[in-house]
């Protein structure tokens, strides 16, 4: 896939940080050191300075455009260039942290149920993530039935259903002896403001994929399906979300988890 755009990703900066507020406001631990799985452009770095001042920090993300980004708007922050899967084994730039954290991230991972443990593992108190929970969505389902209309299927192919777990499935999955679990979900209705914004949304997001499919087929064959499908998808998202006189209400499920070592050999060395 190619890389993500920073610009188009913090056009709903305030919608997209709420859960990461939340996520952060049920650690009850005070780390040293964070490190933040898919910390994208950087926007939320200071969500986690605010909470925890004096703690090092550590922003990983796959897309260098996102690391660019951040660096630029941060030059005194430390991002690296990193796959969370390389993180899971032991692989990753960072090591170890107090605490990991995540939002918006692990979606994109294939598998990432089974790498949950050993993310677990790299944290010396905490592990907290959040992931999108609107994959059944009439936006998500939406694009995957216009995506499998002709002429895009044929550029696009199967679009992924990227499903996530249930508060109970993660509950499951990171349950273990000397670890206390707490997984809970929420559902925010963003009002979003503006022409298409539910399409804008989901460019930045959700739909990368098949945009990009269609984008690098109009550059190497000189068509326009980006268009034709733009205006195909944006079609159905305004009969899905209709306008209202207050803007375009977006129903937005997350689910969340943060997992706690009770007991361990670093939890006193790694107390602030």
């Amino acid at each position: 896939m190619a890389d993500w755009s920073p610009t188009a990703y913090l056009s709903y900066t305030d919608e997209r940080s709420r859960p990461f507020g939340e996520l952060v406001a049920r650690v009850r631990r005070e780390p040293a050191s964070v490190v933040d799985l898919g910390c994208g452009p950087g926007h939320l770095t200071s969500v986690v300075r605010e909470r925890w001042p004096a703690a090092r920090f550590v922003g990983l993300d796959a897309s260098p455009a996102m690391i660019d980004r951040a660096r630029a708007s941060d030059p005194d922050g430390r991002y690296e260039l990193a796959d969370v899967r390389d993180h899971a084994a032991g692989r990753g730039p960072a090591g170890d942290a107090d605490l990991v954290i995540s939002n918006a991230t692990l979606q994109w991972v294939p598998g990432h149920l089974e790498l949950l443990p050993g993310l677990a593992a790299t944290a010396r108190q905490t592990f907290a993530f959040s992931v999108p929970g609107n994959h059944d969505a009439p936006s998500h389902r939406l694009l995957r039935e216009v995506a499998a209309r002709e002429p895009y299927a044929a550029v696009v192919g199967p679009v992924e259903r990227r499903a996530v777990g249930d508060p109970a499935g993660y509950l499951t999955a990171l349950a273990a002896p000397g670890w206390e679990v707490d997984t809970w979900e929420t559902t925010y209705t963003h009002v979003l403001d503006g022409d298409d914004p539910v399409l804008r949304w989901i460019s930045a997001t959700g739909a990368q994929p098949v945009l990009h499919a269609l984008d690098a087929h109009d550059v190497a064959h000189g068509t326009d399906l980006r268009a034709r499908f733009d205006a195909d998808f944006g079609a159905a998202l305004r009969e899905a979300y209709p306008r209202r006189p207050y803007g375009t209400p977006l129903a937005f499920r997350r689910v969340f988890a943060v997992a706690t070592r009770t007991t361990g050999q670093n939890d006193e060395a790694s107390i602030a």
